[in-house]
């Protein structure tokens, strides 16, 4: 197949280049400005405002996998941060969509956010059939693309796939979870002993097969997918399987989880709290119908990622 990649050289998009150039398909990876990082991928220097350039990108591409947009910020700047998060996560990627039907591309494949449906579950576990309610702006401008993405697809021509992840987590992973590798890696003691919560995440070799396998399963056509690993964690187990694949030793304090909230605030962090002790568990189950299955554990891919991260340390 020939497969544009949008955000060819992010977190997700270096590896899904290289395993489908490793499966022998046509990669033209989408960037900004550099080259790409990954042998054998044709680089096309372009931002999604560039309509020439995407379409001439487009010409007789089979798949285009959307993964470029703008992520969360740990420090967001913006005037309108909702406004920003519409124009490319909403605005680009159905203009994108738009120029990839008028060029015939078979399939088109969204990549969106668990956050479309919540911060966090009660109970049961999130699935394909749970409703849509956007927790912060981010996840409102997925949602918005989705829609639009399906009204725009629905009728027919242009196959759709819509991905919805939960935290994406390797050694090289940005945000919060690079945050916690750092602090996991100091050795000093954690506050997770009590915190008995349980989350759903998905290792990047795990979601990149499943994205592989996304772009040409004939059932996954016109298809919403939820993708995790099969189990979930705790953030004491979490921080735990870092530190063994660091061969670090990890010490986590028995503080109150009502301390650790309050904590938090004084420290202008509360919305930390729903991430690191709250529950959000998300249902594979769907997306294991297609045949595919987490090659990694949750323990085997945290203890890998902690492994990794101190070897690029070095």
């Amino acid at each position: 197949m020939k497969i544009l990649v949008t955000g060819a050289n992010g977190f997700i998009g270096k590896a899904l280049c290289k395993a489908l150039v490793d499966q022998g398909d046509e990669v033209l990876g989408l960037i900004r400005s550099g080259v790409s990082d990954t042998p054998g991928v044709t680089v096309v220097q372009a931002d999604l405002e560039n309509e020439a350039a995407l379409k001439q990108a487009l010409e007789n591409v089979d798949c285009v996998v959307h993964l470029a947009g703008r992520a969360h910020l740990l420090a967001d700047t913006a005037a309108d941060p909702l406004a920003e998060f519409r124009l490319v996560n909403r605005d680009a990627t159905l203009k994108l969509a738009e120029l990839a039907r008028e060029a015939r591309v078979g399939r088109f494949v969204f990549m969106s956010s668990i956050g479309v449906n919540g911060s966090h579950t009660q109970g049961q576990a999130f699935s394909e059939s749970s409703p849509s309610v956007p927790h912060a702006d981010y996840a409102q401008s997925k949602l918005e693309a989705e829609q639009g993405l399906w009204a725009m697809l629905g009728g027919g021509g242009m196959e759709l796939v819509v991905i919805r992840p939960p935290l994406v987590y390797g050694a090289d992973a940005p945000g919060n979870f690079r945050r916690l590798l750092k602090l996991v890696s100091t050795g000093m003691p954690l506050p997770f002993s009590l915190v008995d919560n349980q989350r759903s995440m998905v290792a990047l070799d795990n979601l990149v097969d499943f994205i592989v396998l996304s772009c040409r399963h004939p059932k996954a056509a016109n298809q919403l997918y939820l993708v995790a690993d099969d189990q979930s964690v705790s953030t004491r187990e979490i921080t735990e399987y870092l530190a063994s694949g660091m061969s670090r030793r990890c010490v986590n304090l028995p503080v109150p989880p009502f301390l650790l909230h309050w904590g938090l605030a004084v420290l202008g962090k509360g919305s930390l709290h729903t991430q690191l002790c709250g529950s959000l568990r998300v249902s594979n189950e769907k997306a294991r119908s297609l045949g595919w299955a987490p090659k990694l554990s949750a323990r085997d891919a945290l203890e890998a990622a902690g492994r990794s991260y101190v070897s690029m340390q070095r």
